[in-house]
This record gives structure tokens, C-alpha cells and sequence, in this order.
């Protein structure tokens, strides 16, 4: 219907395009303002009329022409309200809804994203610094597979460079095979800040951990076997916390995997003159692009994330011919990927416009920021592990007797985290407040898991009922109704915007907004009664609510219980 109402603007206002005319619709707020207003002001230089005089004019118009769509059309100010004829819009917001794998689309269709999310530095416990990057990427590929794109989910692991000298130094020095193998990467962390607690001391420590640096570079076999064995114990602990998250990783490949594609990169820079020596290193300067130069290789020949980030860069575009190559990663590494992209484009690959870098805030639990150096560390496993419980006291408080507590505690735990980071814009900081957090009646995951299983419950309720292909629209021309379907119709729109702007947050504010215009209807609409057109009529409504409902969640990676 919003597309007949587009064709009919069109056909009375020759001066603008249907795009034009789509961009500018608006839903009112208030249900009494209409269903669509169309502003005017856009038409007040092409007709040389105030706003509110083109509205009257356009109204009368299209009154005179007797659109049986409508059942009322009316100017207010400088706009035209429509109102549809009841009956037939519930009609047609409920086919619109009711298709299978509503939100979906075709448009990635042939097409490939790359994204780079999670990226742990090895040997360093996983916290909740990582769970952003973790959980923004894994949503950004859901959303882009729901439109049609083949996503590559790529863990580039932090693997290489002068920390795992570093490492090896402060386990020769402070380290036993025992101990780590017994701790895993606690003690790997230990050892590590202990070497950072010493270092400040003595600093000929820090020129031993980049000889070590060095022998790895060069291929050494003691460096090397004591670099993977680090890595393995790392990798095991993140496939622990990824299954806990319920997700998954196309690849693995770290920066190590890079190592021996750097020399291509340093000597492609250097056939095209873009290479420069500087005390030593050897840069490509970005001094007329107003960035600090982008540093390829140390003084000792070692080279840095910049180089290996290329190397992945070309790799990546031969391998897997992308469209797009999406990082997800702190703020703070803004400068490093905008010197990246643009060497790629002084190297003169018309490619570098399929780079995105798509920051984030940072996370904190009481204030403060996180720093592995320290040792002031929040882990990742723990936090999701307090979430769990906490929900599981809940239920034991709450509802007892409820089957299956524990899955039903990892799904709303885990879920409750993950929709609190992705609540707001993901440049905004995210802060760690339990009660805000596990709130069943904020807008919270857990808010509307609950709203989905309040739908799973009223189905239950039903019975085995078979809802008929068509039911009594009538039944859901009242407002409280109407706004739900209204509401639910943005699903596509919204999934699309969230792409476009690389923002999952779009997509928890549409989870929330038809959780309340459901609990609403839910309210005020009883649901079971005894008039069959009716209770069939309204299932249908509660179906299509549980339904979007689970689908948004899930761009989220979030799980819905069907009992809370």
C-alpha cells in the first residue's frame, strides 16, 4: 500500500521522482496524524507557494480523484496525512509479514565480505576488551548473510611480533613447562607482566625479547616451537569462549600466517618508489594525505602489523575476491588502518574504496580502561559466566520448577551480554551495571527473550490449532494492533540500514520497539477467547511477533527460549 500511495503522489506531483517522493514519506508518531504524511516544503520553490498552500492544493486533488485506498486524507500544516482504509491495510501488512524469511534480500547475492573481528593477541587471556570486536563482527555477518552476501569470518590472531619475544624471555627467565601447561594462558599472563614489571628495571630485556623476535623472523627452531606451543594452549581457551558465545570462524589465520608474504609487499613498495628509508626503518610517508607516516619495516629488519596487514590485505582480495574487507576494531586503531588503505591506493589498486574500518568504543566495569600490561584484567569466560548464574538465581527465585533451567540461563546469561553491547551506537563505550543488564522489564535481552517467550506461551495456550491461510481482518483495525504490524513492516528497512551504516544497534532498538508495541497488544487485545475469527485473527498476529522477534535476535546472535 505505501507503494500504491508512491504512485499516486507521482501521478499528482509530475515535479519530483518516486525515489524522491519514497525518501521524503514519513510514519506520524501519532496514529490519529494517519498512517503516511507527506511533507510539501521540498514543493514550496517549484510551485513558488507556502507549504501548507501546496498541501491544500495536493489534498483536494487527490480527494476529487476518490483513491478507494484511502479513508480519509487530510492537510495539516505543511503536510498531507493518509489514512488507509483499515480493513485492507491490516490485510496487506499482514501478507507483507507473513512471507517466509521476511527481512531477507538478494542484494549481496555473487557477492563476498570479508570481515576481520575478534583477533585475540595470543597468549594473552581473552577479556572483555575482545567480546566487542567479537560481538559486533558476528552480528555484522549475520545481517550481511540475511542479505544474501557469502561472508568470510576471519580470526587474524594477534601471533606475531615483539610480545612473543617478550613471552619467551619471561618464560625462560620465570616460566616452567609444569606450571604453564597445568595454567595454560594464566600463567602465560603472569609470566608476561612479570616480564613488564622487570623490564622497567632493567631494560637489556627488552633488547633480549627483540632478538628472540628476531630469531622467530629468521626461522629459528627453538623460537618457533616454543611461539606455536603458546599458541595451541591459546587457541584452545578461545574455542571454549566462542562456543560458550555460540559462535563460529571460517579461519584462523594470524599474522604469522603473513610472514613469508611481507617481502612481496616490501618489494612491490620499493619497485613503485614509495619505500623510504628513516633512521634505519623504512617507511611510505603520508605526509600529504596529513597522517604519520606508515612504518613497514624496523631498524633490525623485522616487520611490523602494517606489513603483515597488507600482506593479508592481497591475499584476501586473491583469495577470496572480495567486495568488501570490513575491520572491526578499537577506535584507537583508526590512524593504523587509514595509513594502510592508503598505501593500497598509492600502490594504485583501485580496491582500497572496498576497505572499511569500523570502530568501536571501549568497555568498562567500575571505570577504568583495560590493560593487559598490568594485570588489572576482567575476564571475558568469567563475565559470561556471572551473567549465567546470575539468570539461573532468577529462575531458581522466579520459577523454579521451569524445565531445562540451565540451557534456559546460558541463553538469556549469554544473550543479556551480548544485547547490552549491541544497545547503542557502537562508538559509544559500553559499561558493565548488572542491574541495567539482567533487567526483565529495561530494554534489555532479557525483556524481550521474556516477549518471545510470552508468544511461545500464548501458542501453547491455543493448543493444536492450525491458523487459516485467511482470517477476519477486521479484527486488527484497532490502533494498538495496527502499530504492531506497522512496527513489525520496518523489519527489511531496518536490516538494511543496519548494514549500510554498519551499526547491529539498529537492529536491537527494532527487537525492543515490537517487544512494547506486543506487550501492548498482549494487554490489550485479549488473545484465547471464544470467537474463533477473532482468537485465529490475533495468533496470527502473535505468530508473525514470535517469529521477527526470534529473526532479530538472531542478527544479534542471540538465542530465544521458548519458556521463562
Amino acid at each position: 500500500m505505501k507503494a500504491q500511495l508512491i504512485d499516486i503522489l507521482a501521478e499528482n506531483i509530475q515535479e519530483l521522482e518516486k525515489e524522491e517522493i519514497a525518501s521524503a514519506l514519513e510514519i506520524p508518531k501519532k496514529s490519529d496524524m494517519g498512517d503516511f504524511a507527506f511533507p510539501c516544503f521540498k514543493l514550496a520553490k517549484v510551485y513558488r507557494k507556502a507549504p501548507n498552500m501546496i498541501a491544500e492544493d495536493l489534498t483536494k486533488k487527490i480527494l476529487e480523484k476518490n483513491y478507494d485506498i484511502f479513508s480519509k486524507v487530510e492537510n495539516v500544516g505543511g503536510y498531507i496525512n493518509f489514512f488507509f482504509a483499515k480493513e485492507e491495510f491490516a490485510k496487506q501488512l499482514v501478507k507483507t509479514i507473513g512471507v517466509e524469511d521476511f527481512g531477507a534480500s538478494d542484494e549481496g547475492e555473487g557477492k563476498t565480505i570479508c570481515i576481520d573481528y575478534s583477533s585475540p593477541n595470543v597468549a594473552k587471556n581473552f577479556h572483555v576488551g575482545h567480546l566487542r570486536t567479537t560481538i559486533i563482527g558476528n552480528s555484522l555477518y549475520k545481517i550481511y548473510s540475511k542479505l544474501g552476501y557469502h561472508v568470510e569470518r576471519i580470526n587474524h590472531l594477534g601471533d606475531w611480533g615483539t610480545q612473543f619475544g617478550k613471552l619467551i624471555v619471561a618464560y625462560k627467565r620465570w616460566g616452567s613447562k609444569e606450571a604453564v601447561e597445568k595454567n595454560g594462558i594464566a600463567e602465560l599472563m603472569k609470566i608476561y607482566v612479570k616480564f613488564h614489571q622487570e623490564a622497567e628495571k632493567d631494560d637489556s630485556l627488552n633488547d633480549e625479547a627483540r632478538a628472540w623476535f628476531v630469531k622467530m623472523e629468521q626461522g629459528d627452531e627453538e623460537a618457533l616451537s616454543i611461539w606455536q606451543w603458546f599458541k595451541d594452549i591459546s587457541l584452545v581457551e578461545y574455542k571454549r569462549i566462542y562456543k560458550l558465545l555460540g559462535m563460529e570462524f571460517d579461519h584462523y589465520t594470524g599474522e604469522s600466517f603473513y610472514r613469508d608474504k611481507t617481502q612481496a609487499v616490501v618489494d612491490e613498495l620499493n619497485e613503485k618508489h614509495l619505500l623510504v628509508e628513516s633512521d634505519g626503518a623504512h617507511i611510505v610517508p603520508l605526509d600529504d594525505y596529513n597522517m604519520a607516516p606508515c612504518l613497514i619495516t624496523k631498524k633490525d629488519g623485522s616487520s611490523i602489523y602494517a606489513t603483515r596487514d597488507l600482506a593479508a590485505l592481497f591475499y584476501r582480495k586473491k583469495t577470496y575476491h572480495f567486495d568488501k574487507c570490513i575491520y572491526v576494531t578499537g577506535l584507537e586503531q583508526k590512524l593504523h588502518f587509514a595509513q594502510v588503505f592508503k598505501v593500497i591506493e598509492l600502490l594504485g589498486y583501485d580496491w582500497y574504496d572496498q576497505l572499511v574500518h569500523v570502530p568501536y568504543g571501549l568497555v568498562s566495569m567500575e571505570g577504568g580502561k583495560l590493560s593487559t600490561r598490568s594485570g588489572n584484567v576482567i575476564y571475558a569466560e568469567e563475565i559470561l559466566h556471572e551473567s549465567i548464574q546470575k539468570i539461573y538465581e532468577i529462575i531458581e527465585e522466579k520459577n523454579p520448577d521451569l524445565e531445562d533451567k540451565e540451557t534456559v540461563a546460558r541463553q538469556v546469561g549469554i544473550g543479556a551480554i551480548l544485547f547490552n553491547d549491541l544497545y547503542n551506537q557502537r562508538i559509544k563505550d559500553v559499561v558493565f551495571n548488572w542491574d541495567k543488564i539482567l533487567n526483565f522489564d529495561g530494554e534489555t535481552g532479557p525483556y524481550v527473550q521474556y516477549t518471545y517467550a510470552r508468544c511461545a506461551s500464548v501458542m501453547r495456550k491455543a493448543g493444536d490449532v492450525t491458523i487459516p491461510e485467511e482470517i477476519d481482518y477486521s479484527v486488527l483495525t484497532d490502533d494498538v494492533t495496527m502499530n504492531l504490524l506497522k512496527d513489525i513492516t520496518r523489519f527489511p528497512e531496518v536490516i538494511k540500514d543496519a548494514a549500510d551504516k554498519y551499526e547491529p544497534f539498529m537492529i536491537s532498538r527494532f527487537a525492543v520497539s515490537v517487544a512494547q508495541h506486543f506487550n501492548k497488544f498482549y494487554h490489550d487485545c485479549q488473545i484465547n477467547v471464544e470467537d474463533e475469527n477473532v482468537k485465529m485473527a490475533r495468533l496470527k498476529v502473535v505468530s508473525i511477533t514470535m517469529r521477527v522477534i526470534k529473526d532479530a535476535l538472531a542478527l544479534l546472535g542471540i538465542e530465544c527460549p521458548e519458556q521463562m
